[in-house]
């Protein structure tokens, strides 16, 4: 129970916190909710697919289906929040006259809401697809029974979400002047994260090289493993013992995006 309970927690609070940021991010867009509520259930239904299809994928690419699968899903993810930031960047002042009206759309609405349902459907896609997947694993080495394993899933579900809802919560009650510099942060993080870990599945696929590892060890200071790390994994991509390569990639990600952010800025286009 204590593991399938820790593996859903690890889950669900990762996708919890990307949608929790997003949707205080977009706070202001029409029908907002709708979109994030069709992301969702398509990123469930493509995680069922997923697990249909689970043998196919554990033997792809030589036993490291599952890590190519992650890495693309997060490629995909960074791609689309990398656009949000950059849509943000020219739109923000718009959005922030419109956000205490939330029943007012905005100017390129369509935009904001392809990519809420591409991010949020992404991440619960490749966070349902694991813990079917290390269920699954879980339970077929025996020692465990379906009903201690549904016991502990659903602590961890009730847990990961109540975590997620308290960041949301937190970041509605930051003053507005200061909200979409917070968000653009916030989300800046996630991507550069997502750009690492997207490394380090490809690391383990050995599809590209992990020049040095480790590049450090923190783990005897914040273990990836704790309640702390978790977050912090979730948000802005901790790795304990990460590679050359991750290091490289978040921090050209992040430096990628916060130009885009710049060059994008009205400011920046009046000129």
């Amino acid at each position: 129970m204590l593991s399938s309970a820790i593996i859903l927690f690890r889950e669900v609070l990762e996708a919890a916190l990307i949608i929790g940021i997003l949707a205080a991010a977009t706070r202001g867009v029409r029908h907002r909710g709708l979109w994030i509520g069709a992301g969702i259930w398509l990123g469930i239904a493509g995680a069922c697919l997923v697990a249909g299809f689970a043998d196919v994928l554990n033997q792809f690419a030589q036993g490291m289906g599952q890590e190519i699968f992650n890495a693309a899903v997060l490629g995909l993810a960074v791609l689309m929040l990398a656009s949000h930031n950059i849509w943000m960047a020219r739109h923000g002042r718009e959005l922030a006259a419109h956000a205490t009206s939330i029943g007012n759309a905005v100017s390129s609405g369509t935009q904001s809401a392809t990519i809420l349902v591409s991010v949020v459907g992404l991440a619960v896609l490749r966070e349902g697809s694991e813990v079917v997947l290390f269920l699954y694993g879980i339970f077929t080495q025996g020692g465990t029974t379906a009903n201690s394993m549904l016991a502990g899933s659903l602590i961890g579900l009730v847990a990961g979400i109540a975590v997620g809802t308290l960041l949301y919560r937190g970041l509605l009650h930051i003053p507005l002047r200061w909200f979409f510099q917070a968000t653009a942060l916030l989300i800046l993080l996630l991507a550069a994260g997502m750009a690492g870990q997207a490394a380090r599945f490809l690391i383990q696929a050995d599809v590209l090289p992990a020049l040095i590892d480790p590049l450090w060890d923190s783990s005897a200071l914040l273990p990836e493993d704790s309640v702390i790390g978790t977050v912090l994994h979730a948000m802005a991509g901790y790795d304990a013992a990460p590679t050359a390569t991750q290091a490289l990639c978040y921090g050209l990600t992040a430096l990628v995006i916060w130009l885009g952010m710049r060059y994008a800025s009205p400011q920046r286009v009046a000129r």
